[in-house]
């Protein structure tokens, strides 16, 4: 956990009454966005603090958020944004940290309208993960041959992150299917060789982190359904 802190984002909210005003300050560890809007916020600190910053998710709440490079920019998760949280106890610490998984309407069904977020691009994991939310029937070997199709199309685009490098996939079932379609008419695509149960490889999401973060740690549930 050496240089930790260079690697962390930090959410500031400001809120200003006609009584008092409040700012408040905690340390971000994951992060996905697009422009001001939020997808995914990861946020921790002590019990006050977090749970002033879930009730301003809940407001739909503006807040300025610092990249580690230094960059700013107000974000925003919107209306219908789910808020989950959890405690951290820590050896040399009195007191529990609590955490903040803030999550957008459009992660939490993620896959809707033809617009997949994934934490990171592997053709692998970014294959079973629209096989999955786009409800398609596919084989696993299926993969570079779509997801070429994918790239070449231009259909993957960066977002913004911090402790992920996350990407958005547009491409809708009816596209899916249509490429599927194509490659198994030209035999570019095969079958499987007998009709028994598909078996998917499994992506731990503590696994997918350690691998392109040797020092992250996961966040929950809804990060499963991202990788």
């Amino acid at each position: 956990m050496e240089n930790a802190h260079l690697r962390l984002g930090l959410l500031e909210y400001v809120r200003i009454t006609e009584k008092a005003s409040t700012r408040i300050r905690l340390r971000v560890d994951r992060y996905i966005g697009e422009d001001r809007q939020a997808h995914l916020l990861s946020v921790f600190g002590n019990d006050s603090d977090v749970g002033a910053i879930t009730a301003a998710v809940h407001e739909k709440a503006t807040f300025n958020l610092a990249f580690p490079d230094g960059t700013t920019k107000d974000v925003s998760l919107g209306e219908h944004a789910s808020c989950y949280k959890g405690t951290v106890t820590l050896p040399d610490r009195k007191h529990p940290v609590r955490h903040l998984l803030a999550v957008s309407q459009e992660l939490h069904t993620n896959g809707s309208a033809g617009r997949t977020i994934l934490l990171r691009y592997r053709r692998e994991e970014a294959w079973a993960a629209l096989v999955s939310f786009l409800g398609l029937p596919a084989d696993p070997a299926w993969a570079d041959h779509i997801l070429q199709i994918v790239e070449e199309r231009r259909k993957i685009e960066e977002l913004d992150g911090i402790g992920c490098q996350p990407v958005l996939i547009s491409a809708t079932t009816e596209e899916m299917l249509e490429w599927i379609g194509d490659g198994l008419r030209s035999q570019a695509l095969n079958f499987p060789s007998s009709n028994n149960p598909i078996r998917w490889s499994r992506h731990p999401v503590r696994l997918l982190l350690q691998r392109s973060f040797p020092h992250g740690h996961p966040c929950p549930k809804i990060v499963t359904s991202l990788s």
